[in-house]
């Protein structure tokens, strides 16, 4: 394998897109014997799953079996949730679990047995976790195992912009990659789509700035069913203080015994719910919503309070350590103060429509992770049941099918011009300017439009303000300039030898009109779903349709511009 920071292959067996979790585990347990190419956008590790505190969550306690931990994921669902998806989740996640002790992920223990915690919704204690840095933990390590590994090329600081699909027999042959200046049409016999969540579509989230809804947006655009994606989990508890970014707060400081309260000390969650702060989160976010908006002048700018004392100081020192660290980072010791929270966008149940195979409706093309809807979480996840999905289901893609034609293609012939790098260069400032802007106003609409709480007016107003704005997408140049390569072609954004300025610009830009490009295509999606939607359920809250309704217990899906719904879900245990 090549070490080249500029190289892009030409085919390869599997292209796993995402170096989360879901990816990296996914790459593992692929078969050695396949040239598999992992794409990421920054470097190994960053994502959603770097930043994930509470846990992975396993019925391994003597006292718990895994049919209560599908009891309490389909009570979290609100009736929306696949119930053999939700098997295959819980009765695979020891083997799971062990997978990655064996692996090297070092969980916290209490003796020679694995340490467990109790999260909101759980009915037994069955969260495993290394202090509250878990997603860390785990991927580092698969980071560490997938950089060993001989048959895997990764391919970091590059972007993927479209997938190619087959126009006759509409199957995926691979994807276009920017990396290095090339945009070079990748052959794959199968492509993993990997690329997490798409927070960032909102002004307050906990996601890293790469969590843009990549592979949604691709999917959607080459025609794959998208599932549910109207529903957005927001975490009750993400750091409200200024200039701070959301960091989250783990739902296992509340699991360990922590008191969300007003001014006053009060306990006003119970006010909503008979568990408080043990609620589901979106009932918990609710409370704090409903709270906020009745208390504050700004509700957008004001919080709550996270009380730890509850805990016990020792307690506390052991198992948040991260915690602390951050807190402290923003003037906040949490051993004497209580800490201001308010909820932040934070997983999105909603995705590609998968099988429990990973199989999307397109053939050739797959999906794990966050990305993808398998049915496990229904209309809300049950917390620590995420980095357990990427797992699961990325084992399943061992067996994964590798369609041999797709990579027996003629090597690509590149011939940089000038002329190519004079047409990017060309393109006006004014241009960019304008998307910085976009960048920035979408996720204020999302936050507004189809945040905690939606409404008919505000997401038919903010459904016709995106339509504005793409139309004024399509006619930028830069649009026109990075997707006129044809589907098997590749070519040069830079003349070779170029300054390494200009590469470093290139790529930023690259990267900022693709990523604009897929949040306006999902804040859009979004706020379609949404809007078709008029009931009450999980992450999506209409205070206009209010209530929970048995009609309304089908899957949403979306082809194209087309939203309709699913059979109604058969609730068989």
């Amino acid at each position: 394998m090549t070490t080249d920071p500029l190289y892009i292959p030409d085919r390869l067996d599997i292209l796993v897109i995402g170096s989360g979790a879901a990816g990296l585990y996914t790459s593992l347990c692929l078969p050695d014997r396949l040239n598999v190419g992992l794409v990421t956008k920054s470097r190994l590790p960053k994502s959603a799953s770097d930043w994930a505190q509470g846990g992975i969550a396993a019925a391994i306690d003597p006292d718990d079996a895994p049919a209560f931990h599908v009891a309490d994921t389909i009570t979290a669902g609100v009736g929306l949730c696949e119930p053999d998806a939700v098997r295959v989740l819980a009765e695979s996640a020891s083997d799971c679990v062990q997978s990655l002790v064996n692996l090297g992920v070092g969980f916290d223990r209490i003796g020679d047995r694995l340490a467990l915690t109790l999260e909101a919704a759980h009915s037994h204690r069955r969260v495993l976790h290394a202090a509250d840095t878990t997603g860390r933990a785990v991927v580092s390590t698969l980071s560490d195992r997938v950089r060993q590994r001989s048959n895997i090329q990764i391919l970091d600081d590059a972007f993927v912009v479209d997938l190619w699909i087959d126009p006759e027999g509409g199957r995926c042959l691979g994807a276009a990659i920017v990396r290095g200046g090339m945009l070079r049409w990748v052959r794959a016999g199968a492509v993993i789509l990997a690329t997490g969540g798409g927070g960032q579509v909102f002004a307050k989230t906990t996601n890293p700035s790469v969590s843009t809804g990549d592979g949604v947006a691709m999917a959607w655009r080459s025609g794959a069913i998208l599932r549910d994606l109207e529903f957005f989990q927001f975490h009750p508890t993400a750091l409200a203080k200024d200039n701070a970014p959301s960091f989250l707060i783990s739902e296992a400081v509340r699991g360990e015994g922590a008191h969300l309260v007003d001014d006053a000390g009060r306990r006003f969650t119970f006010d909503d719910h008979p568990s408080g702060e043990l609620a589901p989160r979106d009932v918990v976010s609710r409370s704090i919503y409903r709270y906020l908006n009745a208390t504050a002048d700004d509700p957008a700018e004001a919080h709550v309070w996270l009380d730890l004392s509850p805990i016990g100081a020792d307690r506390v020192r052991a198992r948040f350590p991260n915690i602390i660290r951050k807190c402290q980072n923003w003037g906040i010791d949490v051993m004497h103060e209580r800490i201001p929270v308010s909820p932040a966008a934070h997983y999105w149940m909603g995705g590609i429509q998968t099988d429990l195979t990973g199989q999307t409706s397109i053939a050739g093309l797959y999906a794990v992770g966050e990305t993808a809807s398998t049915g496990v979480h229904g209309a809300n996840r049950l917390a620590s049941n995420s980095l357990l999905e990427c797992l699961v289901f990325g084992a399943k893609l061992a067996k994964i099918e590798v369609w041999q034609p797709a990579i027996e293609g003629m090597d690509h012939d590149v011939s940089p011009s000038t002329d190519q790098k004079q047409n990017w260069m060309a393109i006006p400032q004014a241009e960019w300017d304008w998307i910085d802007t976009l960048r920035a106003e979408l996720p204020r609409l999302l936050w507004k439009s189809a945040g905690i709480c939606r409404e008919a007016s505000t997401l038919e107003a903010a459904i016709a303000q995106v339509g504005q704005w793409r139309q004024h997408w399509n006619t930028l140049q830069a649009t026109r300039f990075f997707t006129t390569a044809r589907h098997g072609d590749s070519r040069s954004l830079l003349i070779p030898k170029s300054d390494p300025d200009d590469l470093t610009t290139c790529m930023a830009r690259v990267e900022l009109w693709g990523e604009t490009r897929n949040l306006l295509d999902i804040g859009e999606l979004i706020l379609k779903s949404a809007s078709f939607r008029q009931e009450s359920r999980g992450g999506h809250y209409r205070s206009d349709f209010p209530a929970t309704t048995s009609d309304w217990r089908v899957h949403t899906l979306i082809t194209d511009d087309q939203v309709r719904r699913s059979p109604p879900i058969e609730l068989h245990l």
